[in-house]
């Protein structure tokens, strides 16, 4: 047998896909964003594990599946906002994961204005600061508010949103809006990129002859991100919405259509199918009306029906109140007195979750965690501490 024949049979077989680290990752990197996920490829070997409890790992798991999360479950609005998981196991997080340090005064005196990209925003009274909080990293930011959403000077409560830019910018900003004593509305932008507050922008509340005699107000609901707008609702005096454009960084309002309001029914903003925006309608008879916005080719926007669901069909029951929406997942709670459902719009299914004789408000949390996540100070200081056990 020849020299050249010998080195055939002893060559070594060309490396597999699976043997480079970096393609590797690449795969791990588009497992499903469900918390169960990463613990489970963890098991596979040793190999697996060190690689996915990197924490430079993990934030890139997180950038990837930001804008697709899944619907973690939901803060409460009052009470503490303790956070209840909507999830199933293997999924489902334990009571207590998603739990802020506050102090007693800070309890007493604050206001929690909703979740968005992993982030939930929260108004503190006393001082004047709104709280960004990462519930996942543990991450904490509070920024002192410009003097315009001074209590003393508003009419009603102040009302906002957080968001990240799409991509992997780590950065966020808050949209701070409210209604002032002289009948106009007001909004702020912070940048954490600057660290800066930007110039005041405002825009008259229209009044109404017949309306409601208390003054218009930015209503206590949390906004709804549609194509580049924030939305309001508006009560009081007047019904109606409020836009902020976030690219032309302006305010302006949005009437209603009566079929919309009015006795026997309530309005909920909320993100059409279309990626538009939407209105969800919901009568005493328990229908639930989708309504969505259009702008025709000559720049004129009116108000559509799409589509009318029948839920006392659905989940039998005679009426339901609203307690929030989640918006990247087109999911809304409902409360009824046999307890709290989940029903997602596009498919009408539905799960009931637990029973209570509670009605509260609801903080949708979509987020992307894995189950074992130990936090160690920041973005830069998280660990995955993968197992197979439960928490």
């Amino acid at each position: 047998m020849s020299s050249s024949r010998r080195r055939r049979h002893t060559r070594s077989p060309a490396a597999g896909p699976l043997d480079d680290d970096d393609l590797l990752c690449e795969i791990l990197l588009r497992l499903p964003p469900q918390p169960s996920s990463l613990p489970r490829a963890s098991a596979v070997c040793k190999r697996w594990r060190r690689l996915v409890s990197d924490p430079g790992f993990f934030r890139r798991f997180r950038l990837r599946h930001r804008r697709n999360p899944p619907l973690l479950g939901f803060f409460e609005k009052y009470g503490g906002s303790p956070f209840r998981s909507s999830l199933e196991a293997p999924n489902c997080i334990p009571p207590g994961r998603f739990s802020l340090e506050r102090d007693g005064d800070d309890y007493d005196r604050s206001m929690s204005l909703g979740c968005r990209h992993g982030l939930f925003l929260i108004f503190l009274m006393k001082p004047r600061q709104v709280l960004v909080w990462d519930p996942v990293t543990g991450d904490e930011h509070r920024i002192a508010v410009p003097a315009a959403f001074d209590q003393d000077k508003t009419v009603g409560l102040v009302n906002g949103a957080v968001l990240r830019p799409a991509g992997e910018d780590p950065h966020f900003q808050v949209v701070l809006v409210v209604a002032d004593d002289k009948q106009q509305a007001l909004a702020c932008v912070y940048s954490s990129k600057t660290g800066l507050w930007g110039n005041l922008i405002s825009t008259p509340l229209p009044y109404e002859a017949d309306g409601s005699p208390l003054p218009t107000m930015v209503f206590i609901e949390d906004s709804v991100l549609a194509a580049d707008s924030l939305y309001w609702k508006l009560t009081g005096n007047f019904e109606g919405i409020l836009e902020f454009d976030l690219v032309k960084q302006s305010l302006a309002v949005i009437r209603v259509p009566l079929d919309m309001y009015g006795e026997g029914r309530r309005f909920k903003i909320m993100r059409a199918e279309s990626g538009g925006l939407g209105c969800l309608v919901l009568s005493y008879d328990c229908a639930a009306q989708l309504w969505k916005r259009k702008t025709d080719c000559d720049g004129a926007s009116s108000w559509g029906l799409a589509r009318t669901i029948e839920l006392d069909k659905l989940l039998s029951v005679k009426s339901v109140c609203f307690l929030g929406i989640a918006e990247e997942n087109n999911v809304v709670f409902l409360w009824n007195t046999i307890g709290v459902f989940m029903v997602h719009l596009q498919s009408l299914k539905f799960q009931k979750l637990f029973e209570t004789n509670i009605i509260s408000y609801y903080h949708p949390f979509e987020s992307v965690y894995s189950a074992g996540t130990c936090v160690g100070g920041g973005h830069d200081g998280a660990k995955l501490l993968l197992n197979t056990q439960d928490d």
